[in-house]
């Protein structure tokens, strides 16, 4: 019995430590890196170039910082004063923007989505897509449509922004905002009339699109060729 004792108490060891390994938390893979950074932080760290970033990561950068990161078919760029936190949904990268700025590149319309509030963002087809969001308050964003065609979904409905748009929008607004004038949203080009357009009615009045001045922002939002093209390394 004795000669058993020492062989019994290993297996057991062993198996406490298996039971262990099986119970504890799996590791988080890594969803990209920081392809560049300045005053920027993530978590309570200095963010550096090189540096991974895992799911559930906080980003964020300073007065006059910024910080970009590269996941998969997809590039994030936090602007000055912005916050961000990183998710893999469902091996998709994500992100939710908490304060400021975020622009996002894609290669394909299920390489990365901006969940902004309710608002859902992302590319609406697999040709290279640069948005733009600004977060005005919970019920308030900015989007524009610098490269290619996105959409905004809340709550199940889901609106288009054509390339080279710029819309205000307002989360549960006002009946009398919502319901716009008659033949908003209906597929014309309504932000053509540009600042002070009619609204555009999206879905059942879970939120609302209003035209803005395009020229002077999408000029002054200046992106590097190799930000805009996602195939590039």
């Amino acid at each position: 019995m004795q000669g058993l004792r020492a062989p019994l108490a290993t297996f057991l060891l062993l198996g406490f430590a298996a039971s262990a390994a099986w119970a504890g938390p799996k590791p988080t893979d890594s969803m990209g890196t920081i392809v560049t950074a300045d005053r920027a932080r993530v978590g309570d760290s200095a963010a550096e170039v090189g540096t991974t970033i895992y799911s559930g990561d906080r980003l964020v950068t300073d007065q006059l910082g910024s910080m970009q990161i590269r996941a998969g078919a997809a590039r994030l760029l936090l602007q000055s004063a912005s916050a961000a936190v990183v998710n893999d949904n469902e091996g998709a990268p994500s992100a939710r923007l908490l304060l400021g700025t975020a622009t996002f590149s894609t290669g394909n319309a299920k390489a990365f989505t901006l969940y902004v509030s309710r608002a859902a963002i992302r590319a609406q087809s697999d040709a290279p897509t640069v948005g733009q969001v600004t977060y005005l308050s919970e019920k308030e964003l900015l989007v524009i449509s610098k490269r290619g065609p996105i959409t905004i979904t809340v709550d199940g409905e889901t609106q288009l922004i054509d390339e080279g748009a710029s819309y205000r929008v307002v989360l549960d607004p006002p009946p009398a905002a919502a319901q716009g004038p008659e033949g908003a949203g209906s597929g014309k080009h309504d932000h053509d009339k540009g600042m002070g357009g009619p609204p555009r009615r999206a879905g059942r009045n879970y939120f609302t699109i209003f035209a803005v001045g395009t020229t002077a922002l999408i000029t002054g939002f200046a992106i590097s060729e190799a930000w805009e093209s996602p195939s590039r390394p």
